[in-house]
């Protein structure tokens, strides 16, 4: 086995075209989230494809722009490139171990020109601690040659927080002071993944103008979570100028179970005490002091802010 850092990778090959890499562990849901930057969008368009015919841990993948999210079961999986490894190359994750609490390993196989991808770019992207290659054959790139690789990286987990009631008629907006906090984190260990607007029931009596929410989305080191949620409720309740703000909370990849709020938080009048109740029941917590009605929002925003586009919308309006 051979082991390279980035440097010694981008060294080897000269500096090519992954920009971040990044990978989440659920271990109680058995899932990993794979995050990825590259400097173009029909490499990682190209990759997505061959990954999803390939199979391997692969469970899903998501593309926006020149980033891709792939939610992988955690083990180790057969991949079938098929023809396509004959014919046109093929790529795929092949699996995702947990290395204690501070690191995460996955594991790649590509063909042809697919195989530069894994063993000469991904390795060498920012976010990588390590790489490890089977033998001095999985090193050599190009041609008709299959290639492997397994990249260390840190273990992170995924925050996902909704916040709603910040502002009032007169003046604020959550979506702006959301993204403010965002910016601003200072806490170590944590990077800021992306933020949603989640376009809640417009016909609910006591809104602003649009009744829309805001989720935060981050991925963070073990043991600074207590530290991210401790910034984020002192910075909205401190800059908020409503005292109806909701703040919530998930850790984890995906919700336990589909809710009936997904639909409900855009078409019906909920209550305080029912949108407590599921947020208890899919083990969300609330973190805002207020207790009032923006845990409604708060709830909403988390229920949708992991959904793409369709969360900005009206029920059924995205299709």
């Amino acid at each position: 086995m051979i082991v390279l850092t980035p440097d010694e990778i981008r060294q080897r090959y000269g500096a090519l075209f992954s920009k971040k890499f990044l990978v989440m562990a659920d271990e109680a849901a058995g899932i990993a989230e794979i995050i990825e930057h590259c400097s173009h969008r029909g490499t990682i368009e190209w990759d997505a494809m061959n990954r999803r015919r390939a199979g391997g841990a692969a469970r899903s993948i998501s593309v926006e722009g020149t980033a891709m999210s792939i939610v992988a079961a955690i083990g180790s999986y057969p991949v079938h490139f098929g023809a396509a490894g004959s014919e046109i190359g093929g790529q795929a994750l092949e699996g995702v171990e947990i290395l204690g609490e501070d690191e995460v390993a996955t594991t790649w196989a590509g063909i042809a020109g697919a195989g530069v991808g894994v063993a000469a770019c991904l390795p060498q992207a920012p976010g990588v601690l390590r790489a490890e290659y089977p033998s001095e054959e999985d090193m050599k790139i190009g041609g008709a040659r299959t290639n492997r690789v397994r990249i260390i990286s840190p273990r992170y987990e995924k925050i996902t927080i909704g916040i709603d009631d910040t502002d009032t008629k007169e003046e604020g907006a959550t979506w702006v002071l959301a993204l403010q906090c965002a910016e601003q984190c200072p806490v170590e260990g944590v990077e800021y993944l992306n933020m949603r607007l989640i376009q809640l029931n417009p016909a609910v009596p006591k809104k602003t103008t649009n009744c829309v929410g805001s989720a935060l989305n981050f991925a963070v080191r073990p043991g600074s979570v207590d530290a991210l949620l401790d910034y984020v409720r002192e910075y909205i309740e401190t800059n908020a100028v409503s005292d109806d703000t909701g703040i919530a909370v998930y850790r984890g990849i995906a919700l336990p179970d589909e809710s009936p709020y997904l639909k409900r938080i855009k078409t019906d009048i909920v209550s305080i005490e029912e949108a407590e109740a599921e947020a208890s029941r899919l083990g969300i917590r609330y973190i805002d002091s207020a207790a009032r009605k923006g845990r409604i929002g708060a709830l909403g925003s988390v229920l949708w802010g992991n959904r793409g586009i369709e969360a900005a919308g009206l029920y059924g309006e995205h299709t």
